[in-house]
């Protein structure tokens, strides 16, 4: 269906940064709403169940995937990851932007069920800086930053079918990347059609 509101998909490695990126989209774009996903892993450092994910056991997990309650799921380090569909569809038929922080399996799933969402994907500058940035996150164990590093490097050659690339190296500057993407979009043709059908109608173009 053609929905009035806009779908970004954000993708990353871990330790990319893309959760505290679309965190400040958010918090300077009221436009643009989050979807929360849920997953089986636990809880870190301050995150809250229902604000960062909705946090379920593997038997709740399997009875939502069995029931047809995710438009994607996926098994990330160990752990699985589900995005609802009802809560995308419903926000985005109000004519809300919606973004989602899932893995590059969940975009490419998330694709072929939402032909118009818009993919991106956020690269850390090189390989010392991302582990840099695990070690200094403080929540895993060596063991498990080598994991997330060894599973990067799977996950940086799927950037090439993603729409966008941002390059996470200064903060500041990759924010004005992922905004000026979800303003570009807004401004597309299609988009401004399905958000602004009746001044496209009075004006005859549609």
């Amino acid at each position: 269906m053609d929905y009035p509101g806009n779908l970004f998909v954000v993708a990353a490695p871990s330790g990319a940064g893309k959760s505290s990126l679309v965190k400040a989209l958010m918090e300077v774009d009221a436009g643009v709403r989050p979807c929360i996903s849920h997953t089986t892993r636990a809880p870190r450092g301050q995150e809250l169940d229902g604000r960062e994910y909705h946090f379920v056991s593997d038997q709740v997990f399997d009875a939502m995937a069995a029931n047809g309650d995710f438009v994607e799921w996926a098994n990330v380090h160990g752990k699985r990851y589900g995005t609802s569909r009802q809560t995308i569809e419903q926000r985005m038929a109000a004519g809300h932007d919606v973004v989602l922080e899932i893995d590059w399996q969940g975009a490419l799933q998330i694709r072929l069920r939402f032909a118009r969402a818009i993919l991106i994907f956020v690269l850390p500058p090189s390989w010392d800086e991302l582990r840099a940035r695990l070690t200094r996150r403080g929540e895993d164990s060596v063991d498990v930053i080598e994991l997330r590093l060894a599973n990067a490097r799977e996950e940086l050659a799927q950037a090439k079918h993603f729409d966008y690339v941002i390059i996470n190296e200064v903060f500041e500057r990759a924010l004005f990347d992922l905004k000026a993407i979800v303003h570009a979009q807004r401004l597309k043709y299609s988009a401004q059609a399905r958000a602004r059908t009746d001044t496209f109608r009075a004006l005859n173009i549609l």
